[in-house]
């Protein structure tokens, strides 16, 4: 009796796990897995990328390489995956399948396209300048490799349009923690995030705020050759600037009425500085 209750049991018991196995591979087959052609996966994933059915479009093309490593598609399979991710704002996984691509292929013809395609998963991922900025620093990283690579690249005009607006960002972050400091009359900190600013972003339209700033904290601490010599760089290279106005009212103690393109005046402005 004994041992035909356990056998009953046993059975039961393989019946309810062969049953649950086959749920779960269907289930799987059905949502994870289809098996087929080379010609067949591509083709039904470049319909759900149409489609803008972007997760089951990546699935698909993961099968293309899974299952057809060695076919002449499967590298192109991996960088439509990567691209279906970044549309479907799954960034980590799209820079995953990114960076092995650029390991296995580095002398593919698409290459390029794959730094652009990681710099831009970066690059959508900027925070306003009140947050972390490691998106911003890793974008400009990316794209700069990509420009010294491909010098010539067909993305090369807006991947340096993206660097400079990456800069002005980052300027951006610079000045926001400065004005900070300052109002909290923390000046060398200050003077730090605004000489960062002037000193590596050059180029920026953060650049004149940032020289009015700097005479601010110079004149705080009681600097004034200090303020008056930022204050004359932002005269000479933005004479027309609200900031260099402000900035001269600030060390002279003068208000100023004059026109944008009065340029006898900057030389008086200049003369007096010096």
């Amino acid at each position: 009796m004994t041992v035909k209750h356990s056998a009953g049991i046993g059975l039961a018991g393989r019946l309810a796990v062969l049953c649950l196995a086959a749920l779960l591979l269907g289930a799987w087959g059905k949502d994870d897995y289809v098996e087929g052609s080379v010609d067949e996966l591509y083709n039904k994933a470049m319909d759900e990328m149409l489609a803008e059915r972007y997760k089951q479009a990546a699935k698909l093309f993961d099968e293309v390489d899974r299952q057809h490593p060695y076919s002449v598609w499967s590298t192109r399979a991996q960088i439509m995956s990567a691209y279906a991710n970044y549309k479907n704002s799954k960034f980590d996984d799209a820079i995953i399948g990114l960076d092995r691509y650029i390991q296995l292929h580095p002398n593919d013809r698409d290459i390029g396209y794959a730094y652009y395609l990681k710099g831009m998963c970066y690059f959508d991922q900027i925070k306003d300048v009140k947050r972390d900025q490691t998106s911003a620093r890793e974008a400009l990283k990316t794209f700069d490799e990509m420009n010294k690579r491909f010098p010539n690249s067909r993305y090369t005009r807006d991947v340096t349009r993206k660097i400079d607006l990456i800069n002005d960002h980052l300027a951006g972050k610079e000045m926001d923690v400065g004005r900070f400091y300052l109002k909290r009359g923390q000046q060398l900190a200050a003077i730090g995030r605004f000489r960062t600013v002037v000193d590596r972003y050059q180029t920026t339209s953060q650049v004149p705020e940032a020289l009015l700033r700097l005479a601010e904290a110079y004149t705080e601490l009681g600097v004034m050759d200090e303020a008056k010599k930022v204050t004359a760089v932002l005269g000479y290279n933005y004479p027309a600037s609200e900031w260099y106005t402000d900035s001269y009212e600030l060390v002279t103690g003068k208000a100023v009425d004059r026109p944008k393109e009065d340029r006898s005046f900057m030389t008086r402005a200049l003369a007096w500085i010096f």
